[in-house]
């Protein structure tokens, strides 16, 4: 039967080496790094990367307008479908009045089941190209999270890796430790007895 004593490497006693209170520390700062660093890292760089998008996000609003055109081009025949119900967007030709200008017409991306003559909502840049849209809210904090998960669930594996590297470390001095004490102890206990 096997008895456990919790925090037998911490209280002083005459079977606790050198290696074991190395290894008892070792668990500690790895579990605060674990619980506590690991998630501070994962916040920071989720805020950081949330900061930088919706910076980014204002610039590409700022620089985009929205325009309602209407659809003039043909839909192409076959739009592949993907994922079921859902179909990718098509290029097709569009017209709209602005405003000064008078009409103009471009190649643009539209949704998928629109028709000859529908309205549409398509953005432009500075030069007049279409572009996609700017990065609403939502994906901006999509990507926050998505960054700061990623950098949490890095510093963890960079905190495990270098724990498996301790370990094996660790496994080798105690091995060695091992064998000088029983270096020093075998030979009294294998001596014949006259």
């Amino acid at each position: 039967m096997r008895t456990r004593v919790r925090g037998w490497r911490w209280q002083r006693n005459p079977l606790r080496r050198h290696s074991d209170v190395v290894e008892a520390w070792t668990v500690l700062v790895v579990t605060v790094l674990l619980f506590v660093v690991a998630p501070l890292a994962g916040a920071a760089a989720g805020l950081h990367a949330h900061d930088q998008a919706r910076a980014l996000a204002a610039a590409a609003r700022a620089e985009r307008h929205q325009v309602r055109a209407v659809v003039i081009g043909d839909p192409p025949r076959r739009v592949p479908a993907v994922e079921g119900d859902r179909r990718r967007p098509y290029r097709a030709e569009v017209r709209w009045t602005e405003p000064g200008k008078g009409p103009r017409t471009t190649w643009a991306r539209v949704p998928s089941g629109t028709r000859t003559g529908d309205t549409v909502s398509v953005w432009f840049d500075a030069r007049g190209r279409a572009v996609a849209p700017p990065p609403g809210d939502a994906a901006v904090w999509q990507h926050a999270v998505t960054v700061g998960v990623c950098a949490a669930g890095g510093t963890a594996a960079v905190v495990l890796f270098g724990y498996a590297v301790e370990r094996r470390i660790a496994l080798r001095r105690r091995m060695a430790e091992w064998e000088r004490a029983w270096a020093r102890t075998g030979p009294r206990w294998t001596q014949h007895q006259a």
